[in-house]
């Protein structure tokens, strides 16, 4: 496979198409300038294996039953696979996160166990607790969801590579939050993000990959 080094703003237009906003077209975002090393995978292939994985963000958030949630600890040695988005998305998000949950269910139950789902809010004004909690609930109940203050989360997904802009209301009065759609995967192994896949990810794609993931393998 042919491997680029890109900086991670490069990194999330090429892999991600920059920043989505659900149905309402797509803009773009600052992100950070670490460096990161993509093996460009061939076009049956779902994941972007990084050759430089990012490393875990140091997040302290709230999750969805309003306990502090320190995400390195808590995922520690742990598969992992981290989403930033927002409950009142009304395509990308629920679709990303149900494929998830539809490929997780296909694993033995001691893999079903390992993994671990995180959904964190990009629209931390609306997403409280209990409504990330009622959301993930129709999409896979052992799923966490995390908010908090939005300077936060941006911050640490910018980390990742990920934009993600402010919620802001559309012409027609909705509220619209513009976010990268990347899912990164974390190996147990090294606690680190090397995997990556793109809003066009389908379950299948997932279904085929998780084994490896929970493995720390490349899928």
């Amino acid at each position: 496979m042919r491997t680029t080094r890109v900086t991670a703003a490069a990194f999330a237009v090429a892999a991600a198409l920059a920043l989505t906003a659900c149905g309402e077209g797509s803009g773009s975002g600052k992100s950070g300038s670490a460096v990161a090393e993509v093996s460009t995978p061939s076009k049956t292939k779902a994941a972007t294996v990084l050759d430089r994985p990012f490393e875990k963000p140091a997040l302290v958030l709230t999750d969805q039953d309003g306990k502090p949630y320190d995400l390195r600890q808590r995922t520690q040695g742990k598969p992992t696979l981290i989403y930033f988005g927002y409950t009142h998305c009304p395509d990308v998000c629920p679709l990303t996160m149900s494929n998830i949950a539809v490929a997780r269910q296909a694993l033995p139950k001691a893999d079903q166990d390992a993994l671990q789902v995180v959904f964190v809010t990009t629209d931390p004004e609306r997403d409280t607790p209990a409504s990330l909690k009622k959301w993930l609930k129709g999409q896979d109940p052992t799923f966490i969801g995390l908010t908090g203050e939005f300077k936060t989360i941006q911050a640490g997904a910018r980390t990742l590579g990920i934009g993600i802009d402010p919620a802001k209301k559309s012409a027609d009065g909705s509220v619209v939050s513009m976010h990268g759609a990347q899912v990164i995967a974390f190996s147990p192994k090294s606690d680190e993000g090397y995997v990556l896949y793109g809003e066009d990810t389908t379950a299948e794609d997932y279904t085929k990959d998780l084994p490896k993931i929970i493995k720390g393998e490349n899928p």
